[in-house]
């Protein structure tokens, strides 16, 4: 297995007011510690009865404890957390390592690289700019489906993916090569959550001083992809920040959070035999997103725990962006330790067992049970088999009334379903594709591909529908992308794979393909016949997200489904089937076949398991992780602290964002006059809707700018691969093709630009705007930002001119990244909605702040139709309306973040103003 990154902590500067330094020996070596069990003793506090969650923020506070950024006192105040308190204390949280997976990641790094430029701009060094701590960076986000259905697919995609993207991978070896303690992850190993919990997580970290004093503490992360917090299945603290956040925590800044609300879990039983996690994954996603747990954390805690094993419970951990917590977190026992010892990293197995009991963190049937912000109690034996969908996650329905979820939510969209019949158990031609057919089929996401039984659940129904002589419609486009090369070895073995390939799921790819929106083209017949009769045609994958527009732009309706049910809905060819009543199709014989005759039982999946997979499999495969293929050794990069930008590349050009700043900290915020409103959206706006990951529309902004440099459609690649190029991506800025500005009657990244009362793309309005020198405003409903963790979705509008976003409420990550790019986000009061403001979307828009802005102050919103009134306004005059709404600036670090611009504003300038002596 690889190594983790050398990395030295400095260990001289350490306040330790509780006395909680502590040492343990363990195979003849001694480790230093700090111990909570000494804190607890040392100041009378029963931290037994803390959520395990705290107790690990509290360890980590204890370890940066420096009587300024950390104080006695914020240890205190954590060690005494009460259950039912408003979060209100700001603690700094430093995370172990970093992770960035290549989307997220070369943005972050352009960053880093403009940074450096910026620095020696000034005179100074910038090799000053490097991380702090280690960072990985796993390529799998840029494979895309483009071949499929065959034993090359793989071979082609992949060569297709180095042929597109060799400037970014060039890019990205740079900064390899560049910045110490930077790993890079190649291409065709993995998706980065599996390769974090089958590889990096160390669970018991441990470091070294300079001069030699070992060191161990609890593992811990944060990354640039919503879900991080896969890895708090193996007990390990770390969720999903934005990219400028995670750039900042790599320089040295902390990340700051208020001491949060911890929803306990409680689970009960056992699943039933027929079900999967992935059932009881989307089970729990309904659950918490009704409940409501947007920033808080949430921990699976029950004697149903010891029934679910580290696959199980990263599954659930995996959706946490899904329910809308930070993270979701598994306290560490037995089975932890098992899949260390099965996954190849027996030495930190047996660190992580001896540290977690010298720390009172161990959980067996004698530990004190937590107290909670509030308990859910969840009966395993009750769940059902399940499907999430049209579009979002958290719209579960069990699998016996899909039929009639899926036949409901046709009525309620906007297609035709007059022109065409909807799908029956008829066979068709692809000319006869009607409403509710299949057309994309995925195994994909590291949801469910880390999770051995799923696979092999997978691998066991194709195999017996091989048997029983049935085959998948022509129609549907079927893939396998497994998380990690571990899978395809084990279904190998278990002679499963063959069965997947009959059925058209040949491997296409390791990496997120599908679940990202990289699904490839549709056949050019299956698209025509879409948009002739304006099908409501269907995708199922076994992934976590299913946004609008988000798997493919003509696909309508998406369903999350566990691995098996994805092989089912593919051999059924269509979502409306009542699979108990209904059969999937025929034998030789002409008898029906039904699901239940397909289903593999729990003991023969186990068993293969057993059989087929063990810790050598795990060792041979990742001992080559940070290797690469000979093309990605071959990639040849110019050895240079400072990057050589390229004027002409269309991947990698210099982020603006430091010319967009003054780089000086305001004294304070004085408001915004006379802005307009650029655009009115509803609830659930997601960041796939504000910053799209998939295909680019010849027809779109970003589009005409590509064939404008000459780039010919079949070279467009997508949104996600060309973050590194600011040009594309705030032409892509809203440009989501099922965004629905209210303002508008269309679909689509269209406004109005008022005036001239003229309707164009966004980016066209917003460009008028900004030679107009007008500023702009965002309005929107509940749960804005909603989704993954992208840092565009912020610079985008930045980009664009947008200096604040008014909404009811904000997803947590997406608040964050609008603060760091200087936007600042408000948030309505209860009484009020996007609907009640009656906005035309023509009103000017003034902000001020009631008083100097703090965090969770006031600000003054007032809208006029009259710009002269808005500039006299005080609310009593008639046609203006002032509202007070709540800045969702949550803490003093994120002030000072927002006052300086943003983070990487504020981080430049410290840089300059502590090494201002340093120059030649």
């Amino acid at each position: 297995m690889a190594s983790p990154v050398q990395f030295y902590i400095q260990r001289d500067n350490y306040k330790d007011s509780f006395t909680s330094l502590a040492s343990f020996k363990r195979q003849g070596e001694k480790y230093h510690f700090f111990s909570l069990p000494r804190l607890a003793s040392s100041s009378g506090i029963d931290l037994s009865r803390l959520p395990f969650s705290i107790r690990v923020l509290i360890e980590n506070l204890l370890r940066h404890e420096d009587s300024s950024v950390v104080t006695a006192d914020d240890i205190h105040v954590a060690c005494t957390w009460k259950p039912n308190s408003i979060p209100k204390k700001e603690i700094q949280f430093f995370p172990t390592r970093v992770l960035l997976q290549d989307f997220t990641g070369v943005p972050a790094l352009a960053d880093l690289a403009a940074m450096r430029s910026y620095l020696k701009q000034k005179g100074l060094d910038p090799s000053l700019v490097n991380p702090k701590l280690p960072v990985d960076l796993i390529i799998d986000h840029s494979i895309q489906v483009d071949e499929y259905g065959s034993a090359q697919s793989l071979k082609q995609n992949s060569s297709f993916e180095m042929a597109r993207n060799r400037e970014r991978y060039e890019f990205i070896k740079w900064g390899q090569n560049t910045f110490h303690h930077f790993r890079v992850v190649p291409p065709e190993t993995g998706i980065c959550h599996q390769v974090n919990l089958e590889l990096l997580a160390q669970v018991a970290t441990s470091a070294e001083t300079h001069s030699g004093e070992k060191w161990v503490f609890f593992d811990s992360l944060i990354g640039t992809d919503s879900h991080t917090p896969m890895v708090n299945g193996l007990g390990v603290l770390g969720w999903g920040v934005g990219g400028i956040e995670a750039e900042a925590a790599m320089l040295g800044q902390p990340c700051t959070l208020l001491l949060p609300e911890v929803l306990g879990f409680k689970l009960t039983g056992q699943l039933p035999s027929h079900v999967t996690a992935t059932d009881l994954v989307l089970t729990v996603t309904q659950i918490l997103r009704k409940k409501g747990v947007v920033g808080k954390f949430v921990e699976f805690i029950g004697d149903g725990v010891r029934s679910l094993d580290i696959a199980d419970r990263a599954t659930l951990s995996n959706m946490a962006p899904e329910y809308g917590a930070t993270i979701g977190f598994w306290p560490v026992d037995q089975n932890t330790v098992n899949y260390l010892h099965l996954t190849g990293r027996s030495f930190q197995a047996e660190l992580t067992e001896a540290y977690y009991k010298e720390q009172m963190m161990w959980w067996d049937d004698s530990s004190q049970f937590p107290d909670y912000t509030d308990l859910i109690e969840l009966d395993l034996s009750t769940v059902e088999p399940s499907v999430s969908g049209p579009s979002r996650p958290h719209d579960r329905t069990a699998l016996h009334r899909i039929k009639e979820q899926y036949e409901s939510s046709l009525l309620k969209d906007k297609s035709d379903i007059h022109k065409k019949g909807i799908a029956s158990a008829m066979p068709v031609n692809v000319n006869e594709l009607t409403h509710g057919h299949i057309v994309i089929a995925a195994i994909t996401s590291c949801t469910n591909t880390s999770n051995p039984k799923l696979m092999l659940a997978a691998g066991l129904l194709a195999r017996n529908a091989i048997k029983k002589g049935l085959t998948v419609p022509s129609w549907v486009k079927t893939s396998f992308a497994p998380g990690s090369l571990v899978v395809s070895d084990y279904l190998s073995k278990a002679g499963l794979m063959t069965y997947l390939e009959q059925l058209g799921f040949y491997l296409v790819g390791y990496g997120c393909t599908t679940c990202i929106g990289n699904s490839g083209p549709l056949s050019p017949d299956i698209e025509k016949v879409i948009q002739t009769n304006s099908l409501n045609v269907v995708s199922v994958l076994s992934g976590n997200r299913n946004f609008e527009a988000r798997i493919h732009p003509l696909v309508r309706s998406n369903y999350l489904a566990s691995p098996p049910l994805v092989v089912a809905f593919a051999l059924a060819g269509r979502i409306n089937i009542d699979f108990k009543h209904e059969p999937l199709g025929k034998n030789s014989m002409g008898r029906d076949i039904f699901l239940n005759d397909l289903w593999p039982s729990p003991e023969e999946t186990a068993n293969l398991q057993s059989r087929n997979l063990s810790k050598n499999d795990f060792q041979s495969r990742y001992k080559t992780a940070f290797v690469g293929s000979n093309e990605w050794q071959k990639l040849d990069v110019p050895n240079s602290e400072i990057y050589l930008w390229k004027k002409d590349s269309t991947y990698i050009q210099r982020p603006p964002f430091f010319d967009l700043s003054n780089q000086t900290q305001l004294d304070k915020w004085e408001g915004i006059k006379n802005a307009r409103i650029l655009a009115k959206l509803g609830d659930f706006t997601t960041t796939d809707h504000i910053s799209p990951a998939g295909s680019i529309a010849a027809d779109s902004p970003a589009g005409r700018y590509l064939q404008s440099l000459g780039i010919a459609k079949k070279d467009f690649n997508s949104y996600g691969s060309r973050r590194g190029n600011h040009e594309v991506m705030a032409r892509g800025t809203f440009a989501n093709v099922r965004i629905r500005n209210q303002v508008v009657t269309r679909e689509g990244g269209f406004t109005v630009h008022w005036p001239s009362d003229k309707e164009m793309s966004i980016y066209d309005a917003a460009q008028l705007y900004l030679n107009e020198s007008t500023p702009l405003v965002v309005f929107a409903g509940r749960e804005y930002g909603s989704g993954s963790s992208r840092d565009w979705a912020a610079k985008g509008p930045r980009l664009l001119g947008v200096r604040a976003v008014v909404a009811s409420s904000f997803e947590r990550i997406h608040r964050s990244n609008l603060i760091g790019l200087g936007i600042l986000p408000l948030e309505l009061p209860n009484h009020l909605t996007i609907d009640s403001l009656e906005l035309n979307g023509r009103e000017f828009v003034s902000l001020s702040p009631l008083g100097s802005l703090q965090p969770n102050g006031k600000v003054s919103l007032t809208l006029s139709d009259q710009e002269e009134d808005i500039s006299k306004a005080k609310g009593n005059i008639q046609g203006t309306r002032s509202i007070e709404t709540t800045c969702r600036i949550d803490t003093d670090n994120e002030l000072k973040y927002f006052l300086s611009g943003g983070i990487l504003s504020y981080v430049a300038n410290k840089y300059i103003r502590e090494n201002e002596q340093t120059k030649p």
